[in-house]
């Protein structure tokens, strides 16, 4: 993301919901719609959440609010988050393993019309 620097700026900041029971918020600095969409819909697939939702106040403002509850006392929005990021590192390393072995074979089927 183009958001400035600030150093010293923690990545994450986490508040626990005083209202809501077993939800928290989740801050996440520097970062926009492609991080919170993309954590929502993967928490959205996990039985144990009950609501995922993020919130980007503004395009000026560099940060998402990604507010997390879960079913049970027994899981914490915590730990949903830490599978969901989990989840999407191994999404991504499959993609990325896919997207070279097809070039890799696009290569040998097309290496006799190179040069």
């Amino acid at each position: 993301m183009n958001a400035p620097e600030h150093n010293g700026e923690r990545k994450i900041d986490y508040s626990a919901d005083t209202k809501v029971t077993n939800a928290g918020k989740f801050r996440f600095n520097k970062e926009d719609h492609t991080m919170g969409n993309l954590l929502r819909c993967q928490l959205l697939r996990d039985p144990a959440v009950r609501f995922a939702g993020y919130l980007h106040p503004h395009p000026l403002v560099h940060y998402i609010d990604l507010k997390i509850q879960t079913n049970t006392s027994n899981v914490s929005p915590a730990e949903v988050l830490s599978n969901a990021m989990e989840d999407l590192g191994g999404e991504t390393d499959h993609l990325t393993t896919a997207f070279q072995q097809a070039c890799e074979k696009w290569r040998k089927e097309n290496e006799r019309y190179g040069d």
